[in-house]
């Protein structure tokens, strides 16, 4: 038996119901081949029911498919740990109990239904991809569909030269948002303080937090229920609507990647990370069981 495996089991054994979640969890994140074995050991029945209690969020990877020089996927997805990733993020939620999965297929109704979050972000630009995988009408019936059984959707656009406009904007369309194709918070070099966002509303997604950074964003158009959350001025930054039984977030960038969700780059006065748990607990208690 590897020994690693032996060493799981035992914790298992001494430690108390409460704590197996959390385990688990750890070996997902450095292991998930070691996870699955392990999770084989225990007893019958334990090991799903585990798993169906915890929320499942999936990550886009079909119509944001981007390669770098070595041919290898990156670019906002949960494995790229570089400052394109959102690996961080993708920590944030497995702190909070979540299972990740990385969706790199067109969202028919049999791969939505194993989630409970859904995320889009950045959609392609042949400038990106030169065989973009663009939003079709198929998709949005299937988004719209699962998002109105309870799904919990997160829109996550760019500024204009960055994002595949035409096509998200028809599934944006559906739940009342349009993101115009323009570029707000412009910053240059280091002068951080043009992507600050300081006149943050009474929401969820900025309890605690007084300054965030957000920059190169499109502004987003509302229509039917939508409701604005972040704005700047007369510009809308970020907004959310309820449909169906399910909920739908837009924000008008990828805002939370590896760059700027912590303090690496940015100076300690922006507080990207807390607000990165905020947007998380916000998702997650969206979900329904």
């Amino acid at each position: 038996m590897n020994f690693k495996i032996l060493v799981f089991l035992v914790t298992m054994v001494l430690m108390g119901n409460s704590e197996k979640k959390d385990v688990t969890q750890l070996y997902t994140i450095g292991d998930s081949t070691m996870a699955t074995q392990a999770s084989s050991k225990l007893p019958i029945g334990l090991a799903k029911h585990e798993d169906a209690q915890r929320p499942v969020v999936g990550l886009d990877n079909w119509f944001n498919h981007e390669r770098n020089k070595a041919g290898q996927i990156y670019h906002y997805t949960w494995t790229d740990t570089l400052n394109s990733g959102f690996s961080q993020l993708g920590d944030v939620f497995k702190a909070k109990g979540a299972i990740l999965k990385t969706i790199a297929q067109a969202p028919i109704p049999a791969v939505l239904g194993d989630l409970d979050v859904y995320i889009i972000v950045d959609p392609d630009t042949t400038s990106e991809n030169p065989h973009p995988n663009y939003i079709t009408g198929p998709d949005i019936s299937s988004i719209k569909n699962w998002v109105s059984k309870g799904g919990v959707l997160l829109l996550l656009a760019n500024d204009g030269p960055n994002c595949e406009f035409t096509h998200l904007n028809q599934l944006a369309g559906t739940f009342g948002f349009h993101f115009v194709p323009i570029t707000l918070n412009p910053v240059t070099n280091h002068q951080w303080e043009m992507g600050a966002e300081t006149n943050l509303p009474n929401h969820s997604l900025f309890k605690g937090v007084k300054k965030i950074y957000l920059k190169e964003v499109s502004p987003i158009l509302l229509s039917k229920n939508a409701k604005p959350i972040l704005k700047d001025g007369k510009n809308i930054l970020m907004a959310e609507t309820t449909y169906g039984k399910g909920k739908v977030l837009a924000i008008g960038d990828p805002w939370l990647y590896n760059e700027y969700i912590g303090n690496s780059r940015l100076p300690k006065s922006f507080e990207n990370m807390k607000a990165a748990h905020n947007l998380v607990d916000y998702l997650l208690s969206e979900t329904k069981p």
